[in-house]
């Protein structure tokens, strides 16, 4: 179990708090490129580690990343005008431009100077692989942004979604590291999900007591989960966790390479991004459709949102039909929202004080003890921890080993991103 001082530090991330400093050092994707299509289009509300931030595209295509306030009187400039190279606040006609500088204020001449004493905070954004990414850490130690595989490659090969998810992004994030559960909780989809039906790594994962081998990574985690295969061998499924909040889901047969991004909007919500890819071939467009209608690791959306079809309001489609004979082995459909229903269902932040861990768990732990001896760090002056881009060019896997075999001794190929090389999975 953790203490409560533990699970505080691990789980507020707004600003000033240790986990908070420690997590604006990171390149943080906050939205679709698509969000902000174009020059000149409407802004969106941006509520990150517990800010609320207003993004726009100028004129000019620049990006900006701002506070969501007018510094005159205090008005949300999501009703503001994005227009000629700024956006303006629509009650006095005060205008930003994508650093928060003030560069117009009407009322005023400008040869009073009052103008050029007016900023709003600003962040910088960068994009790339179809995301925009925020830095809110100091400038001079914004990091070069990560370069997962998927970033690079040709938009065809390559399925991205985000949804809202109701509770701390801890809770969520440790749901990635956790490889136990899918012998339970996912056993319906493996035996009917197109995406996992079929393959060896669904037909092995049947066996319910994996044991676990856990080595640092030089990003973070290598997680590798053992369970029993033919013939005196091991079947190794090998998740990714990568600081501060990604975790790579091991892939099944020729389908395509699963990651996770979990970032707090605030204390009692995150974003779960879900980045789909494969390294050698464009998606087919029955893989898409299946991703779009929820299947694989993606779920429905509400439109014109990013809340899921199936939420808390409606108990996630809970089916005590399809429970009991095996369908959906919790009763709820799809594995994302599975694994939604039940990490919002120990509450908005987990009381880790009440907790029993296991021999399963260990990842978990060691997770955690490795974000809060970096935010402890970064308090006494030690920059954070696995920026460097090649930390985050790396795979998951799965593959079968003769028992005795270390994963990460046999295997180091299969958990490196090799451009042009198919990635190690059955």
């Amino acid at each position: 179990m953790a203490t409560q001082e533990q699970n505080d530090l691990l789980t507020h991330t707004g600003p000033d708090t240790p986990m908070g400093n420690l997590m604006r050092q990171y390149w943080i994707p906050i939205l679709l490129s698509e969000e902000l299509p174009e020059p000149d289009c409407p802004p969106v509300r941006v509520r990150l580690l517990s800010e609320r931030l207003i993004a726009f595209r100028d004129t000019q295509g620049k990006l900006g990343l701002i506070d969501e306030f007018c510094a005159h009187r205090g008005v949300s400039l999501w009703f503001g005008r994005n227009e000629e190279g700024g956006i303006r606040c629509p009650y006095h006609g005060w205008k930003y431009n994508t650093k928060g500088e003030c560069v117009e204020v009407p009322s005023e001449p400008d040869e009073s100077g009052f103008c050029s004493r007016i900023r709003l905070t600003a962040y910088s954004l960068e994009e790339k692989g179809g995301i925009i990414w925020a830095y809110m850490g100091p400038k001079e130690e914004k990091p070069e942004l990560p370069d997962f595989e998927w970033m690079s490659l040709p938009p065809e090969n390559v399925y991205i979604s985000k949804r809202w998810q109701e509770c701390n992004y801890l809770q969520a994030m440790e749901g990635g590291i956790d490889s136990a559960h899918v012998s339970f909780l996912h056993s319906g989809e493996l035996n009917t999900d197109k995406l996992h039906q079929g393959t060896l790594g669904a037909q092995y994962q049947r066996d319910r007591m994996p044991k676990f081998e856990i080595y640092n990574s030089p990003g973070g985690l290598y997680i590798g989960a053992r369970r029993t295969a033919p013939d005196d061998h091991y079947y190794w499924r090998i998740t990714q966790w990568i600081m501060p909040w990604y975790t790579m889901v091991p892939p099944y047969g020729d389908n395509a390479l699963n990651g996770h991004a979990w970032v707090p909007i605030d204390d009692a919500n995150n974003f779960a991004w879900t980045f789909t890819y494969h390294p050698t071939r464009a998606l087919t467009e029955e893989e898409v459709e299946t991703m779009r209608d929820g299947g694989g690791i993606h779920t429905r959306l509400i439109p014109g949102t990013f809340r899921p079809e199936l939420n808390m309001d409606n108990d996630y489609g809970m089916d005590r039909k399809a429970q009991k004979e095996g369908l959906y082995y919790s009763g709820v459909p799809g594995i994302a929202m599975q694994d939604a229903s039940i990490q919002e269902s120990m509450g908005p932040i987990q009381d880790r004080t009440k907790e029993n861990l296991t021999s399963t768990d260990n990842a978990i732990i060691m997770a955690r003890r490795r974000l809060i001896k970096a935010a402890k760090a970064l308090e006494k002056g030690t920059p954070p921890p696995a920026r460097d881009p090649s930390h985050f060019r790396v795979r998951s896997a799965s593959f079968v080993l003769p028992c005795g075999q270390a994963f990460h001794e046999e295997r180091p190929d299969a958990l490196t991103a090799t451009p042009g090389v198919h990635h190690t999975s059955i």
